[in-house]
Parts: C-alpha cells; sequence; structure tokens
C-alpha cells in the first residue's frame, strides 16, 4: 500500500467504499434484483458522468486556471516595465532616427478597439527599429542594465513566465545585451565590428520591447482600466505625456 501513489490508494478506498455501500443495501433491502437494476442504471449514466466532468468540467477549470495564469504574468510584467521595460523604450526611441513613421500609431487611447491594436501590431512587424550604437551612451546603458540585473534575475526565476514565450525571449535578450556590454572593459572606440554587433543586439530587445508594451496596453484596457489610464498618460513615446489629468 505504501508503494501506491496517492491516486492508486484513493481509487482502492473508493473502490471498497462503493463495495460496502452496496453490501448495505443488500442488508436493508435483501433484494439482489432491486441492487443490480441500480448498478446497471449507474453504470448505464456513467459515460455522460465522464463527459460532464473529463470535458465540460475540466475545460472550465482549465480556462479558469489560465486566467489566474495571465492575470500574474500581467502583473510581473508590469512591474518590469515600471522597473526597466519604460525607461529602455524611451531611451531607445530617443536615439531612433525613423520614429516619427510609428510614433503617432504608438500614442494609445481608451478608444481603440482590439482591431486597432491588431493592426499596429501587424505595421509593427515591418518597421526597422534602426538604433546607431556610436550614437548611444554605452556606459550609461551599461550602468542601467548592470543595476537592474538582479531585478531581472528574479524576473526570470517567476515559474508563472515559463507560460509567456515572447516575455521571456525578452528578458533573455535583455540579459545578452547586459552580458555584452558587462564584457567589455571599455564601451567607447570599439572597432566598427563590435558597433555593428551591438546594433543587432539593442535592435533585438528594442523590438521585443515595443511589441510586448503593445500588448500589455492592450491586456490593460480590456481588463484593468484604472491601470491602463496611468500608463496611457505616461506612454513613453507620445512626448507630451504627463501623468497629470488636464
Amino acid at each position: 500500500m505504501k508503494r501506491l501513489s496517492w491516486q492508486g490508494r484513493a481509487a482502492i478506498v473508493l473502490i471498497i467504499l462503493s463495495v460496502l455501500l452496496y453490501l448495505i443495501f443488500f442488508a436493508i433491502f435483501r433484494d439482489a434484483h432491486l441492487m443490480f437494476m441500480y448498478l446497471l442504471a449507474g453504470l448505464a449514466f456513467l459515460p455522460i458522468e465522464v463527459l460532464l466532468v473529463t470535458f465540460i468540467l475540466n475545460k472550465l477549470l482549465t480556462e479558469r486556471e489560465k486566467r489566474i495564469l495571465l492575470e500574474k504574468m500581467n502583473m510581473v510584467i508590469g512591474v518590469f516595465f515600471s522597473e526597466i521595460g519604460t525607461k529602455l523604450i524611451i531611451y531607445f526611441s530617443d536615439f531612433d532616427p525613423e520614429l516619427d513613421k510609428i510614433k503617432k500609431d504608438l500614442i494609445v487611447t481608451d478608444k481603440w478597439s482590439d482591431r486597432e491594436f491588431n493592426d499596429v501590431s501587424i505595421k509593427l512587424k515591418s518597421y526597422g527599429y534602426f538604433i546607431d550604437s556610436k550614437k548611444i551612451d554605452l556606459k550609461k546603458l551599461k550602468t542601467f542594465l548592470k543595476e537592474k540585473r538582479n531585478f531581472s534575475i528574479r524576473l526570470l526565476e517567476n515559474p508563472n513566465l515559463l507560460e509567456h514565450e515572447s516575455f521571456t525571449e525578452l528578458l533573455r535578450a535583455l540579459f545578452h545585451l547586459t552580458e555584452e556590454l558587462e564584457s567589455r572593459d571599455s564601451t567607447e572606440n570599439l572597432p566598427e565590428n563590435d558597433y555593428k554587433h551591438l546594433n543587432g543586439d539593442i535592435k533585438r530587445v528594442y523590438v521585443l520591447l515595443v511589441h510586448q508594451w503593445l500588448d500589455y496596453m492592450k491586456y490593460l484596457k480590456n481588463n484593468y482600466p484604472y491601470l491602463f489610464s496611468l500608463v496611457m498618460r505616461t506612454n513613453p513615446f507620445d512626448k507630451t505625456a504627463s501623468p497629470y489629468i488636464k
């Protein structure tokens, strides 16, 4: 009995309990025909019971678990943007020479529908996200990412994020950029190929940041209007954005 799993022990207990109940039934009514009739009726209903429990109830529970997991994941994503994400978007976008091509499309309002979010998401896929690493203060970026390293590691340790592939990919790209910068004693007067390599690393983070930010905005608008109100008023792509309600 000790070698069995708890499921096996539970199954044995339930079978024994069922046999005992049938014996009690027979002891009271002394009618084997009636007992077998109830038994057959119960067996006839068994497929429907399996359908209700296995498919319908299990689906409802699974959807509830997914909804709870989604809420937990987006709480973590919200903390990420508060601590790191929004600051990086502002910093990178300041060095994006073609930002005007998409800036107006990223001024999200409370009037947006899911279709508008989807249309902007599609448009962003064809955007260049070009940033020249020579123009960026790499030393400042290195210091910022180094300061936030432990925070990023704690985020990656969150088991809820295992189900969120795009955000996990963003953290992975961010860690790689941090390691690239930390591995260099100096971030000034680098070889030309080094700047090109860092361009690719920065672009990867920038692309994932913008797409993740847009998805997060969509989630907040549909689920938490009061949180959406603040992030809308502090939009990193809106130079006139202000937390004050005018």
